[in-house]
């Protein structure tokens, strides 16, 4: 019983220090931001985050999975009710946009501030493009599959995909502009006529 309460108290405060340094990094940036601050912050003691994070990088570096496994569960319950085929590659789309514009900060942290930080960060980023990209090739292969569209490189379409995903993300990060609802508009149509799928046609049937 002790040995479960030590676990969730140290689960509460792993997630008290994510919190305080998710808001501190993405206000001042990486090198800007020092561990004392989100010591203050998360009202923890140095001891304490170094014993979840040996050092900064590292801490930088759990926000960014942090991230991640929330987009990659977003969207794995979106589409579970969804059959295989390009509704399927729809919605994953649509709750990868959705997810960047209701979480900002962290997306600051993923798209913009990990962008030239060093080789360890931009391998993580690397990682989680991939990632993501893996997943929608998936399901644009499946889409094949089932006939919904034609034979396609899906490995150079899915890429291109997160690239201009990434684009207007980076921008609304800046500026505020456009807004998710504006990119998922505009750009959802976009993609799903790049690989000739009328997604009009789809909402008629």
């Amino acid at each position: 019983m002790a040995d479960k309460e030590k676990t969730k108290n140290n689960r509460k405060t792993r997630d008290r220090i994510l919190d305080a340094a998710l808001d501190i990094f993405s206000r001042k940036g990486y090198h800007d931001t020092r561990m004392d601050e989100i010591v203050e912050e998360a009202h923890t003691s140095k001891g304490s985050i170094y014993f979840h994070f040996p050092n900064k990088e590292r801490l930088f570096v759990a926000l960014v999975d942090q991230f991640s496994s929330l987009l990659e569960r977003r969207v794995s319950e979106a589409i579970e009710s969804e059959p295989q085929g390009m509704g399927r590659v729809r919605v994953a789309i649509e709750t990868v946009l959705e997810t960047f514009g209701k979480y900002r900060r962290p997306a600051k942290i993923l798209l913009v501030q990990a962008v030239g930080l060093g080789q360890v960060f931009e391998k993580k980023r690397l990682e989680v493009t991939d990632h993501f990209a893996g997943m929608i090739r998936r399901y644009l292969e499946e889409a094949v599959d089932v006939g919904d569209i034609a034979p396609i490189d899906s490995e150079v379409v899915a890429h291109a995909w997160m690239g201009a995903i990434y684009s207007l993300v980076i921008q609304w990060v800046y500026t505020g502009e456009p807004t998710s609802e504006r990119i998922s508009e505009a750009l959802v149509p976009l993609l799903l006529k790049s690989v000739d799928f009328d997604a009009d046609a789809e909402s008629d049937v």
